[in-house]
């Protein structure tokens, strides 16, 4: 099948139901990084295995967290349905990123497939995986703010500033004595008004 190409995105639809009703549908996504990649391995291995529309992001690297295929497939998926890769690292290449994704899939009660890999959230093994990723999902989560916390707290104890950025009081002092001045000059307070 010819893929549906536009700027990098492709779209291989294998007969989606128009009314788009959560079906439990088999929904596949494919990537390669390199324009002169082909995806037809990847785009076999998921209609082996029944994927009823398979998304894609040609000449895309998997580094890149916004990607039309990916969230147009991400956008496309309902409750009950089961996202299919050929490879994990097909839907990501970081590992926060990756586990975040899971998380929301699981969060939305999509199942997940990675083919080659053996992953499958649709098994009790897989739903065992499925709650493990989200543990380490949300410790690295719990990182990153403690992290971002300890940062903020370094630079204040360096007499840094965190946080929005100060108004320049000297500044906005001389403004309103000028206005203030022009009032008075002018005779017309109208001219400024007291905040």
């Amino acid at each position: 099948m010819k893929p549906n190409c536009e700027n990098g995105f492709a779209c291989y639809d294998q007969g989606m139901n128009d009314d788009k009703k959560p079906t439990g549908r088999k929904v596949g996504y494919v990537r390669v990084s390199d324009k002169d990649q082909s995806e037809n391995l990847q785009i076999d291995a998921l209609r082996a295995v029944g994927c009823d529309v398979i998304y894609g992001d040609h000449g895309v690297s998997g580094a890149i967290t916004k990607r039309r295929g990916l969230d147009d497939v991400l956008n496309c998926l309902k409750d009950g349905d089961t996202l299919v890769v050929w490879k994990l690292d097909r839907l990501g290449r970081s590992t926060i990123h990756l586990l975040q994704l899971l998380s929301d899939l699981r969060d939305r009660g999509v199942d997940f497939q990675a083919i080659t890999q053996g992953i499958d959230t649709t098994t009790a093994v897989g739903r065992m995986l499925y709650g493990q990723l989200a543990v380490f999902a949300e410790y690295e989560r719990s990182l990153i703010s403690e992290r971002t916390k300890a940062g903020m707290a370094a630079a204040k104890a360096r007499g840094v500033h965190v946080g929005r950025p100060r108004k320049n009081s000297r500044v906005l002092d001389k403004a309103l004595s000028d206005l203030e001045a022009f009032r008075v000059l002018t005779g017309n307070p109208s001219l400024v008004k007291e905040h």
